[in-house]
């Protein structure tokens, strides 16, 4: 039994591997490939590196305004990823730990529309923004996604499992009000619970590509997914730069993401048990 145990734990391990290194294998392509010359790049059979280079990096540094793209991608990830943060701690903790009328509706109803995909509600969310004057300025890339159903309901599940109701009575007994309790207790335990909420809006914000594409027209505020599409014509690809920067565009949400992965898996993990 304990070898037929040990070998199917190989076994299984073996297919992660294997999993993990096909899933990173295209990452490392990009990351490779964006140092090679352009007539190496389609080469047969394909070779890694024959002639390290460095001119994509500076052509997309040298006619491209990525400064100005990174600094538009950073201040909508960054702004949007804080609302989220914040409204989905609010939001949480109030379905979790507080007593109303028609909670559990509000609570399923939340669950339900992360099964509504963006493309559904898109065309109404644009409506709104070009009746207030929000299309083609940055709020409307920040405002729209800043409430999540799933940066709420990941703060329900966690709050629910992690944060024991007696603590709370006991600060609402030494006289803490509300809001106290919230910034001095809930929002300090909620450490792993923030760090999940942070990668995955920052990430997504990072990421996107067609709510940025719709809402904005001047290349002024562009995000760097936008920005990749400069280097992509209708008859013309230009395969150097547009590695060069996506190799740019990956390390942001990668340094993230290594820097909050403790926490991350944590505050994935906690909700989910009971």
């Amino acid at each position: 039994m304990k070898r037929k145990r040990r070998l199917l734990i190989v076994i299984v391990n073996l297919f992660a591997y294997l999993f993990a290194f096909f899933y990173v294998l295209p990452i490392l392509w990009t990351v490779f490939s964006s140092f090679k010359e352009e007539t190496d790049l389609f080469a047969w059979p394909p070779r890694l590196i024959t002639k390290l280079t460095s001119i994509n990096y500076q052509l997309v540094f040298s006619k491209t305004p990525i400064s100005l793209f990174i600094r538009n991608s950073f201040l909508i990830s960054i702004s949007a990823t804080a609302l989220t943060v914040l409204i989905s701690l609010m939001g949480g903790y109030a379905l979790a730990k507080y007593q109303f009328r028609y909670r559990n509706f509000v609570s399923n109803f939340t669950l339900s529309m992360l099964m509504i995909p963006l493309q559904v509600i898109m065309v109404p969310v644009y409506l709104v923004l070009s009746k207030i004057g929000m299309i083609n300025t940055l709020w409307g890339l920040i405002i729209p996604p800043a409430a999540t159903p799933t940066g709420i309901f990941l703060a329900q599940r966690y709050i629910h499992s992690a944060i024991p109701d007696e603590l709370l009575e006991s600060a609402r007994i030494d006289g803490a009000g509300e809001w106290k309790i919230f910034f001095r207790i809930v929002l300090p335990l909620s450490t792993p619970l923030l760090a999940a909420i942070s990668v995955l809006s920052f990430t997504w914000r990072w990421n996107d590509f067609l709510w940025p594409l719709i809402v904005v027209g001047s290349p002024k505020l562009y995000t760097i997914q936008l920005a990749l599409g400069m280097y992509a014509g209708e008859h013309i690809v230009q395969w150097g730069p547009l590695l060069a920067m996506t190799t740019i565009s990956m390390l942001p949400v990668l340094i993230v993401f290594l820097s909050l992965q403790k926490y991350f898996v944590k505050g994935i993990t906690t909700g989910a048990i009971k």
